[in-house]
């Protein structure tokens, strides 16, 4: 019995201390996960050991949860400059996205209509649209240039009299583009048509404001501001109405229902409050990195090019694609010498086609199988991106040099 509890205690010592401290290993993958900040855990620990009630419940420890609650709406929506009283709370970023896209589409036309939205948008933007389609919905997917910008010239030509939300995201995690959401914004405002803006990977690092970039809907991403996973928020302005996706006792204005998880919006509210007061000085400092492993990527890999826009880049992104070689044969080599980073090539389908963001910005397709994307965060350091310069040029020469090309050319 005493082995097992001293095993049990080692393992949740274990489990604190990847909760709690910054990753060991080199990690260029802050869009796939964010480690949560401590100072985030810290606040949120009295919420996970209890003391707190259901912020429904009408006793005293219900009152407590509740203000909580609000208190961390307050916070969120003020990273946004945005009213709390439209923020919607849910399990994250793609529930949100159901609930702007179909909430608003189903609720201003029952049998049908028209929703536009980009070729690049997430897949959970992308998949919500398709749902639309089988039932009887017309959905415009915009184009984008080989940066991976929408024309606001090619939304207006898009708008029907149907049309009944248009969802641009504000900047896309694989190749780095932000978009312009402001341009877009006042062809919506000109139309009478609710804009949706998918915000998770903006907000944070570049400055939002709901109103002075026309946003009607904003999709919001707890983990992409270091505050825990299983959370985000729907930002609504106050006449969009919404049909709400999930049933049952009426939390969240009705739009939302089921208990809400409290300690999850309290750590979501302390991390927001954090961006807020920290992300200017951060994102200063992520972007001088950013610019350092692009410019070295490039230098030392031959056959290689930017993907996305150089000029209109989110500061903590770096993304490239190489020639000859499969960008999984380097993440897997990276990954054995201690370095974790993300490929762009990878579908959801497992067809190992190129993903439909590549194929949308064009390019040789061969091209795009050697995707490689580097995101920054808040525990990136000068020597982390000195590490992945080192290792990375004599990967991609080794493996192409096993590549069946090469071997070609061997034989022959």
């Amino acid at each position: 019995m005493e082995r097992s509890t001293a095993s049990s205690s080692r393992s949740a010592g274990r489990a604190d201390r990847l909760l709690t401290a910054p990753p060991a290993r080199v990690y260029l993958d802050y869009a796939g996960f964010a480690p949560v900040d401590p100072r985030v855990v810290a606040v949120m620990r009295p919420f996970l050991e209890g003391g707190v009630g259901n912020p429904s419940a009408i006793h005293s420890l219900g009152n407590a949860a509740r203000e909580a609650m609000e208190a961390g709406r307050i916070k969120v929506a003020r990273l946004v400059a945005g009213p709390a009283a439209g923020l919607i709370f849910t399990s994250g970023a793609t529930e949100a996205n159901n609930l702007a896209i179909k909430g608003v589409a189903l609720r201003a036309a029952q049998r049908g209509g028209h929703v536009i939205t980009s070729a690049i948008e997430h897949i959970s933007v992308i998949n919500p649209c398709r749902d639309l389609e089988k039932r009887g919905f017309g959905v415009s997917y915009l184009p984008v240039d080989r940066e991976g910008r929408v024309d606001p010239d090619e939304l207006r030509r898009a708008i029907r009299p149907d049309t009944a939300l248009i969802s641009v995201m504000a900047a896309n995690t694989e190749i780095g583009t932000v978009q312009p959401v402001a341009a877009l914004g006042r062809v919506a405002r000109q139309h009478g048509i609710p804009f949706h803006v998918d915000g998770v990977g903006a907000v944070g690092r570049l400055p939002v404001s709901v109103d002075e970039m026309g946003i009607d809907l904003l999709t919001l991403s707890s983990n992409d501001l270091y505050g825990p996973p299983g959370a985000g928020a729907l930002w609504v302005r106050r006449d969009v109405k919404l049909l709400p996706q999930m049933l049952g006792g009426g939390q969240e204005q009705g739009y939302r229902s089921g208990t809400e998880n409290l300690p999850a919006i309290v750590g979501m509210g302390v991390a927001a409050e954090l961006v807020r007061t920290e992300w200017r000085e951060e994102t200063a400092r992520l972007a001088r990195l950013r610019d350092r492993l692009l410019t070295g990527l490039l230098a030392a890999l031959p056959d290689s090019r930017l993907t996305g826009s150089q000029a209109h880049r989110l500061p903590n992104h770096a993304s490239i694609c190489l020639r000859a070689v499969k960008a999984d044969a380097i993440l897997m080599d990276l990954d054995l010498q201690g370095a974790a980073a993300a490929s762009g090539s990878a579908c959801a389908s497992k067809t190992l086609e190129p993903s439909h963001v590549l194929r949308a910005i064009g390019g040789d397709p061969e091209e795009q199988e050697g995707s490689l994307c580097f995101t920054l965060g808040r525990w990136t350091t000068a020597s982390e991106i000195e590490v992945v310069l080192e290792l990375l040029p004599s990967i991609v020469s080794r493996l192409r040099a096993f590549s069946p090309k090469a071997l070609r050319a061997t034989a022959s």
